[in-house]
């Protein structure tokens, strides 16, 4: 088929604890998006259920889907394709959104295409800034992945640095539980964060002046410990300097692999993309450096559909349509199609 300005895909996302659907036109203009969440469902377990998310999800994504269509204001007569998270997630909320996803796709007789929720989330400053200039630097950074990605054009990007065992949203997720702040722990520790001092506690930053790849188990383990030590420590200055540590790596990494490329147009993404520290720092630096720095807004941080259908809009347009068959990929990593 066709892929112009005009064309409209219907996005689909349920790779965790969000049910989501979203109406893009043209891979940039977002007519619709809706999130439902369940993070109060999950809340009594300090962390996402995998069989509570999907069953959530069945009782959600149709209403969710016709909502975005409402709010869109249009009808599945005006959508050119649908697209869904194949992966990475957690295989049975994936399947719950493929298999509504082709489901449509085959009662509308439109294509369908599966996406890689990591490549989407490449494509979330692209919704609110589609003049971004490629190729661009973007910093990955979610519960699942912490990602330096060097996007040279649309389908064809490299990473350039990752870590190598916790991602930092993990990081800030085990901290939260094991200060009993509750879930989700990025947005817990960033409010607590205001009252505290950063500089309290001298936390390490692993891996700070070597190469571009990250570490944070070590980073972990050490607030475990001092407050084991320290069992009368404040709470948000423990909080204000984990942070502080986890912010200053992120964003020592970001600057040196932009020199590195040469490149002056960077954005962010990712759960952890929304952490109110993060963004002032990198900020700060491209001021400094002369960046265009793309901060999406907090929504587009989250998982979302938007994001979804804007990949599925370029996939389709480089690659066409997906094949049904495709199943749900867990592990799916960046740069690996479903």
């Amino acid at each position: 088929m066709s892929v112009h300005d005009g064309t409209v895909v219907l996005g689909i996302e349920t790779s965790c604890d969000e049910t989501a659907a979203a109406v893009v036109m043209g891979g940039t203009d977002v007519l619709s998006s809706v999130v439902s969440s369940q993070v109060d469902e999950h809340a009594r377990f300090g962390g996402v259920v995998p069989e509570v998310a999907s069953r959530a999800h069945l009782e959600s994504v149709v209403p969710v889907v016709r909502e975005a269509l409402a709010r869109a204001g249009t009808g599945f007569e005006r959508v050119d394709a649908v697209a869904a998270t194949a992966g990475p997630g957690l295989v049975g909320a994936l399947l719950v959104g493929l298999t509504a996803g082709k489901s449509m796709a085959m009662a509308l007789g439109r294509p369908f295409v599966p996406v890689n929720h990591l490549e989407a989330h490449l494509y979330a400053s692209l919704l609110e800034e589609p003049d971004l200039a490629l190729p661009m630097l973007v910093l990955l950074v979610s519960g699942g992945n912490t990602l330096l990605v060097h996007v040279r054009d649309h389908g064809d990007y490299a990473v350039v640095g990752q870590t190598i065992d916790d991602a930092a949203g993990e990081a800030f997720d085990k901290v939260a539980r094991y200060l009993e702040l509750g879930q989700p722990g990025g947005p817990a520790i960033d409010r607590l964060s205001g009252a505290g001092d950063r500089a309290a506690i001298a936390f390490p930053r692993g891996m700070l002046h070597d190469g571009l790849d990250f570490s944070f188990s070590g980073l972990k383990t050490a607030v475990v410990n001092h407050v084991r030590a320290n069992p009368d420590v404040a709470t948000h200055d423990v909080a204000a300097s984990f942070q502080e540590a986890v912010v200053d790596v992120l964003v020592a990494k970001t600057e040196r692999a932009a020199a590195a490329l040469g490149t002056s147009t960077v954005a962010i993404g990712g759960g952890v993309a929304a952490n109110s520290r993060l963004r002032e720092r990198l900020a700060e630096v491209a001021v400094r450096r002369g960046w265009r720095l793309a901060l999406p807004s907090r929504a587009m941080c989250t998982d979302n559909a938007a994001m979804i259908a804007a990949a599925g809009w370029h996939r389709l347009r480089l690659a066409g349509p997906g094949d049904l068959a495709t199943g749900a990929s867990p592990n799916l990593r960046l740069g690996e199609q479903p």
